[in-house]
């Protein structure tokens, strides 16, 4: 049994595809930067928040990060649709992304923050820091610094776990690439055309982060540690 390839059958759905590749990068920055936020408030609370706030934030990270990732987006578009509150796919698989990556994010930036040293904060206290500027300046920008490259694996991860958000109908590049492949039964070439974007694209955002990291740590930088 022989199968031909017929990539040129795709060539007219090749907005479509534009279109999901667009969306997909959307939702992955739209979730990097809300996750990045909620994960360093976690982060800081974990590690420097009372009992209560602690035993909050170490619950629903252990909850995101031993559960699925598609049963969080159920959760969140069909579970809070049952409460009278509908969202559309869009949200509902930005919102989900967004609790996801907290969580690992959480766990990433507090390894960082527990990397710097005592003696770095107790310089800080002698030079009459504020506990606003100790933590920015001497805790958070270096313990970022240092987790940078486990960062930008995570959500280069982030953008391909997106593909997920497909089973609620968000219009990424997987839902178009499900419509394409019914309307024209070239599954084989469709999901290869897909395979090859994705790839393109993790090589573009994770391009995107190291020239990031190349602007905002200047001291790696002229170290020549990896990004």
């Amino acid at each position: 049994m022989s199968y031909r390839f017929d990539f040129l059958a795709l060539l007219p759905y090749w907005r479509e595809f534009a279109l999901g590749v667009w969306l997909t990068l959307q939702l992955s920055a739209v979730a990097t930067v809300l996750g990045f936020a909620l994960g360093t408030l976690c982060a800081i609370g974990r590690a420097d928040g009372s009992p209560w706030v602690r035993a909050v934030i170490a619950t629903y990270v252990e909850v995101i990060r031993n559960t699925p990732l598609l049963v969080q987006i159920f959760l969140v578009y069909f579970g809070i649709a049952t409460l009278g509150i509908h969202l559309s796919a869009n949200f509902a698989a930005v919102a989900a992304l967004v609790v996801n990556v907290g969580a690992y994010t959480c766990e990433i930036v507090r390894a960082g923050i527990e990397s710097i040293h005592k003696a770095q904060l107790e310089a800080a206290e002698c030079l009459g820091l504020s506990r606003v500027q100790t933590y920015w300046h001497v805790i958070l920008r270096p313990a970022i610094e240092r987790v940078y490259p486990a960062l930008t694996s995570q959500y280069v991860l982030l953008m391909l776990a997106s593909s997920i958000t497909s089973q609620i109908s968000a219009e990424e590049l997987t839902a178009v690439a499900n419509r394409i492949q019914s309307d024209t039964f070239r599954s084989f070439e469709t999901y290869i055309v897909v395979g090859v974007l994705y790839l393109a694209l993790s090589m573009v955002v994770r391009l995107g982060f190291m020239g990031f990291g190349l602007v905002a740590f200047v001291r790696r930088r002229k170290l020549g540690t990896p990004l």
